[in-house]
C-alpha cells in the first residue's frame, strides 16, 4: 500500500483532494485527517472490511466500538431503532459538530453491511 498525502489549504481547499479521500473510503481504504485536537483515522463504518484496517492499523481491541460520523439525522434510520425525546431536543439545536451515544439496531445495521 503506497501512502498518498495531500496538504490542504483550509482558505482554498482542493475539492479534488476531497474526491480523492471519497474514492478511498468508498474502496474500504482508510484515510486520515485532522480535527481539532488529533488525527483521525476514517474508514466507511458501514463496511466491515474497512472497520477491520482500523482496529488493525491502530491496534485497537475490537470491543472498543468505533465512532460512526453521520451528515443528517435521516442517517439515523438505519443505524438505530429508537431515538429518544431527548435526543430529538438536541437535534433542534444542533449547532455543529455535537456527539451523541446511541444503541446501535443490530439487525439494521447487519443488513447494511451485507
Amino acid at each position: 500500500m503506497k501512502t498518498e498525502i495531500y496538504k490542504i489549504d483550509r482558505k482554498n481547499i482542493n475539492k479534488n483532494y476531497i474526491k480523492i479521500a471519497s474514492n478511498f473510503i468508498k474502496e474500504g481504504d482508510l484515510v486520515a485527517f485532522p480535527t481539532e485536537t488529533v488525527y483521525g483515522l476514517g474508514a466507511d463504518g458501514l463496511n466491515a472490511e474497512a472497520c477491520k484496517k482500523i482496529f488493525k492499523a491502530k491496534g485497537r481491541p475490537s470491543d472498543n466500538p468505533l465512532i460512526l460520523h453521520i451528515s443528517h439525522i435521516s442517517m439515523l434510520d438505519n443505524l438505530v431503532d429508537e431515538i429518544s425525546e431527548s435526543h430529538r431536543k438536541l437535534f433542534e439545536l444542533w449547532p455543529g459538530p455535537m456527539t451523541l451515544i446511541f444503541k446501535k439496531s443490530k439487525l439494521k445495521v447487519q443488513k447494511l453491511l451485507k
